[in-house]
């Protein structure tokens, strides 16, 4: 039977990408670490690791372990807890990933919450738009925009995102109000790019029940949603944002929305957790506080359908590249 140390100690050396990082979480030595490694890939007969001078990384072996040691250690930490009467006052790290602007915005304020009604539970918050690996990253929780791929995590839904086209009065006034998608293709477009590849993000809009998403090629780009954001109230385009972000601008009368009649529909919002057996009391009142939160809250306006507008020509227009794609 398998001692607990050297799984630990695999784990963390897994996780961190080198004994000297490991053991500085953990509290001991590199070569300590790395013994009790080597004993465990001698006792099953399978080399764990590739190492080198500056790191070390996973066998195909170590990999299928390292997925497996994951959700033992989750259970025994879980049963820890429980054991020591903690499930009623969380406590140790919650690890979670989140949305930059969203995150900041929405996620946060929750947080804060938690942190002030359970004060043993500490944080460790990463704000990015990339797509961050659960399992290799040691996180607890990540949350994700967007339709999820089929996967092998728990995924709990709390909220949507509705999608808006805004700009400001000033930049309105001097060239004018789209009132149709094929108005909108004249107009000087600022872009979200993408983070990783840097393709920019489509844009998606209802025509007649159905949802097209538009490809535009030419505009201002950014990689930061505040900075597209403030960029529109300071006239320097047309943007489609989700509604959290402009709120605040909207009710101020900063920005203004188009073709409203025009929105997609909101997009799901998740909480995606490792597929454990068991919750950490950490993780689960997390959840909690989103379920709590509720679909909608986020979001900076109920979704309204005015009557029906002409469908736009835009949708087949070569320069955006019209593409229908359900959502």
């Amino acid at each position: 039977m398998l001692a607990l140390q050297p799984l630990l100690a695999f784990s963390e050396t897994a996780k961190h990408g080198g004994f000297a990082a490991a053991a500085r979480e953990l509290g001991t030595s590199p070569s300590a670490l790395a013994k009790a490694v080597g004993r465990l890939e001698a006792s099953l007969g399978l080399r764990l690791f590739h190492r080198s001078t500056r790191q070390v990384t996973l066998t195909e072996d170590g990999e299928r372990l390292f997925q497996r040691c994951q959700r033992v250690l989750a259970e025994l930490d879980e049963l820890q807890t429980e054991a020591a009467g903690a499930r009623a006052a969380p406590s140790g790290t919650l690890r979670i990933d989140m949305p930059v602007v969203y995150g900041r915005k929405v996620i946060l304020p929750v947080l804060a919450e938690l942190v002030r009604r359970h004060p043993a539970l500490t944080l460790d918050v990463r704000l990015s738009d990339a797509f961050a690996d659960l399992v290799q990253e040691g996180l607890d929780v990540a949350i994700r925009i967007g339709e999820l791929p089929d996967s092998s995590l728990v995924a709990r839904r709390f909220a949507s995102q509705q999608l808006i086209l805004v700009a400001s009065p000033a930049y309105l006034r001097e060239r004018g109000t789209p009132g149709t998608l094929d108005e909108l293709a004249a107009h000087r477009q600022i872009l979200f790019r993408l983070p990783g590849r840097g393709r920019i993000r489509p844009r998606q809009f209802s025509v007649d029940g159905r949802t097209v998403t538009l490809h535009p090629s030419e505009g201002l780009r950014f990689d930061d949603g505040d900075a597209m954001v403030q960029a529109a109230v300071l006239g320097m385009g047309v943007l489609q944002v989700p509604d959290y972000m402009a709120v605040d601008e909207l009710a101020a009368g900063r920005l203004v929305e188009l073709l409203p009649g025009h929105r997609p529909p909101p997009m799901p919002i998740h909480a995606v957790v490792p597929a454990n057996r068991l919750v950490p009391a950490r993780v689960r009142v997390l959840l909690e506080a989103l379920t709590a939160l509720g679909a909608g809250v986020a979001g900076a306006a109920p979704v309204r359908r005015p009557a029906s507008q002409k469908a736009s020509r835009a949708v087949r227009s070569q320069s955006l590249r019209a593409q229908r794609k359900p959502m």
